[in-house]
């Protein structure tokens, strides 16, 4: 999906890591939250509260989930969960535009 329809956006982004991670939250028709959002390159650490699933729209970056010793090449079009109340540990290759859905259970 390319487009999101029928959605609220927060005005003031979300911004990490002096301006290196910068995301703006959605909200969808069925109450859902999600993030749109854009890393540079870098290395950066994010802790979960709630379940996580993160699409890679462009870009590629390793991932390192919390107590997993492997770093994973993930590119565009790939995606990866978070486990809740978790951490995990990007490595930024190139300049990444993802989308963030969060789940409560």
């Amino acid at each position: 999906m390319d487009k999101f329809k029928n959605v609220n956006v927060d005005k003031l982004a979300n911004i990490y890591f002096k301006g290196n991670v910068i995301s703006r939250n959605i909200f969808l028709e069925d109450g859902s939250r999600k993030t749109l959002g854009v890393m540079l390159t870098g290395k950066y650490e994010f802790k979960t509260i709630a379940r996580e699933l993160m699409e890679i729209i462009s870009g590629k970056l390793s991932l390192n989930l919390q107590n997993n010793d492997d770093w994973k090449l993930i590119k565009k079009g790939m995606s990866f969960n978070v486990p809740r109340k978790s951490s995990f540990k990007v490595e930024v290759l190139e300049l990444v535009n993802y989308t963030c859905s969060y789940f409560d259970d």
